[in-house]
């Protein structure tokens, strides 16, 4: 049963790898400060669909998966930042951003669960370029600390509604997951269709 799930899961990804490039942000250069960081997330439909669904992800998970999922996310997030503030460039940051939404759409959507190790290298390949992706959007001399951290605390934030949304325990729980998963997995395959 685990080994079908994988194997679905890796043929999902290498038809999505297979789609059209995509450019998901289109705000270029036009964030400067704590604030800006800090609504971004929220307003960019990509960025707002993966981060619930990384905390709806790890509210299924048992014990510590709870708070590494997240924090993970969180860190290297601020790594992929740290990236393109220290002048390293990303290949195709944007498409595997375009890419997370329906992947942690099908992760949520079927409830996955795999190995601590297989999760964290998941995480860190989509977290590092939504870092990036954030911190290319920033004006040249603006304030990277206060915008970095702005986007941080947002993203924080949304993991943090999507756990609790997942632990809430109640029977209609099950059915937002899935309604949840679908949806973000299908707003993300039109966004890889372009």
């Amino acid at each position: 049963m685990k080994t079908t799930r994988v194997k679905n899961l890796g043929s999902a990804l290498l038809l999505l790898a297979l789609a059209t490039p995509v450019s998901a942000h289109t705000g270029t250069g036009t964030m400067h400060s704590f604030v800006d960081g800090f609504v971004h997330p929220w307003l960019g439909i990509d960025h707002l669909l993966v981060m619930v669904a990384v905390g709806f992800w790890s509210s299924a998970q048992a014990g510590k998966m709870l708070w590494s999922i997240p924090l993970s996310f969180l860190l290297m997030t601020a790594a992929g930042a740290g990236l393109h503030f220290a002048g390293f460039t990303l290949l195709a940051a944007e498409q595997w951003v375009a890419l997370s939404v329906p992947v942690f759409g099908m992760i949520v959507w079927r409830n996955f669960h795999a190995s601590t190790a297989w999760v964290i290298g998941l995480l860190t390949v989509f977290a590092l370029s939504h870092g990036y992706v954030h911190a290319f959007e920033i004006d040249a001399g603006a304030d990277q600390a206060g915008y970095a951290l702005g986007f941080l605390l947002a993203t924080a934030l949304l993991h943090g509604l999507g756990i609790v949304t997942g632990l809430l325990g109640v029977k209609t729980v099950n059915l937002i997951r899935i309604s949840f998963g679908l949806v973000c997995t299908v707003v993300g395959v039109v966004l890889l269709a372009g």
